[in-house]
């Protein structure tokens, strides 16, 4: 075989992994996220049939949508433990095999869903919600980890912010088999809730056949000639030995160092930015509300003034646009960068906010302002995936180390699933509260994220991880530099900052 037709077969390798791991793994929160939106009258109906049979209990409809609201939003609660046990899951079985063990949860959540109906039991619905969001809480951990790790340097951005594509064509592909004229009618919904079986059989059947991520192999596992087979299988027959020079220094640096765990970032002043970092942005990712437009797109559209048969061909639109602004920002990172993409698409979010509090306030006066609402909101779901729904992910991998990689995916996916929850509770009674200012709130979460990536996230595209650390030593040790600049750039680098410890 040439060289040239040697990278190409490795290139098809990378792709098909990439592809494999994420029709199981984020592919399934968007999946999730989205698939709940066109059952809804169906299961409310359930619910309230239910409470009729069992308690003889004709509920209220504050009580119903009450009842739908947590059956929505446990699928948070299940994300944030899957991201809390992510990390140990990572460090104990490695990032390939975590993502085909994280299916029992998956296969174990659908069961229950397709059983619900005949069970007569909306509470199995409620378990089935909290194990699939175990399920994509671990998945949207271990995913871009695994890709981080596994990309070659050059295509680290792209690989990684695969991982928002997947998610985007997820919400598309809920919002397509949701249909009424396929899964979503009234005799199908727990088939409908139960179709996500079908992307982690795919990837329990594929995925094994891929290698495992090459900075586990030999900075955890310690086994040299694996991590050389599998950069030689994933980047070509050839190891660059730039590549490999990388991870061996990373070794170096963080040898005989035990993994970190989550709460003693907190206390590393050596990460403290990093830290924030991650924290601000994750939650800015649910707390801008775009995800939430997935939970409740019929309330938001209702709200628009869109009729209830043009609503559910709408939500597809919504999907659609984030799925293609994935697309563009992932050709476009490695040229713009992240810190580029992530500033402006919350500047063009905000603006977008602005725009539809506008339109809302206009319906009443003109009466071409339900489609200029209807466009607002795609295009701040555009704005989204042009930035924010990538990069975010891509964040953790770039700017720490090994050892504290897993702990810091645990943070950043517990703000995300936190405050996914939270937005989830109380989008639809924001939505009904705020009427026409409902927007307002997220438009300004959009407006200080742009401002803390401006003034304080530094540019991480093509760097070293040593490159990275230096510019965030000028935040963690501003105070200190001036005093003690040789002492603590050698400890910083070393990554044994005792001092910040006595500080």
């Amino acid at each position: 075989m040439t060289h040239s037709g040697a990278e190409k077969s490795s290139s098809l390798i990378l792709v098909l992994m990439v592809a494999s791991a994420a029709i199981g793994g984020t592919l399934q929160y968007g999946y999730n996220l989205a698939i709940m939106n066109a059952p809804t009258t169906y299961i409310q109906t359930f619910v309230n049939e239910t409470f009729l049979e069992r308690w003889d209990i004709q509920l209220e409809n504050y009580q119903v949508t009450l009842v739908w609201t947590i059956i929505v939003s446990i699928f948070s609660f299940g994300g944030f433990v899957g991201a809390l046990i992510a990390g140990p899951m990572t460090i104990r079985f490695g990032r390939k095999k975590c993502l085909l063990l994280n299916n029992i949860f998956l296969m174990t959540g659908a069961l229950l869903a397709l059983t619900s109906r005949a069970a007569k039991s909306f509470e199995m619905i409620i378990i089935s919600r909290v194990l699939v969001g175990i399920n994509a809480g671990i998945s949207m951990n271990v995913q871009p980890m695994y890709f981080g790790e596994s990309a070659p340097k050059h295509l680290r951005g792209a690989i990684s912010l695969s991982s928002a594509v997947f998610t985007a064509f997820g919400v598309v592909l809920a919002q397509v088999v949701g249909l009424r004229e396929m899964l979503g009618s009234e005799s199908c919904w727990q088939y409908l809730l139960a179709s996500n079986a079908v992307p982690g059989l795919i990837q329990l059947v594929t995925l094994p056949w891929f290698p495992e991520s090459p900075r586990y192999l030999l900075i955890d596992r310690g086994d040299k000639d694996a991590c050389i087979n599998a950069l030689r299988c994933l980047h070509g027959c050839e190891v660059p030995n730039s590549e490999l020079k990388e991870i061996l220094e990373e070794q170096a640096e963080t040898k005989g160092m035990r993994p970190r765990r989550p709460w003693e970032l907190f206390t590393d002043r050596s990460v403290r930015w990093q830290l924030i970092s991650i924290m601000v942005i994750s939650s800015a990712m649910q707390l801008c509300g775009n995800d939430s437009i997935y939970f409740y797109a019929s309330y938001v559209f209702k709200e628009a003034g869109m009729s209830n048969d043009q609503i559910q061909y709408a939500t597809i639109g919504t999907g659609t646009c984030e799925f293609t602004a994935c697309i563009m920002c992932n050709l476009l990172i490695e040229r713009k960068g992240r810190r580029f993409m992530l500033m402006g698409g919350f500047i063009l979010m905000t603006i977008w906010a602005v725009v539809f509090t506008v339109a809302l306030l206009s319906e009443g006066y003109i009466s071409w302002m339900p489609y200029l609402s209807m466009t607002c909101v795609f295009t701040y779901i555009l704005s989204f995936g042009m930035g924010p729904a990538g990069v975010t992910g891509i964040l953790p991998t770039e700017i720490f180390n090994q050892r504290a990689r897993p702990a810091a995916y645990m943070i950043a996916g517990s703000m995300m699933w936190l405050n996914l929850f939270i937005i989830g509770m109380i989008f639809p009674f924001l939505v009904s509260g705020l009427r026409a200012f409902c927007f307002v709130p997220f438009g300004a979460v959009c407006l200080l994220s742009a401002l803390y990536v401006g003034l304080f996230l530094p540019e991480t595209k093509g760097k070293s991880l040593s490159a990275i650390t230096s510019e965030f030593q000028k935040l963690n040790f501003k105070d200190l530099d001036k005093r003690f600049p040789q002492e603590i750039g050698a400890q910083y680098h070393q990554g044994k900052v005792y001092l910040s410890t006595a500080l």
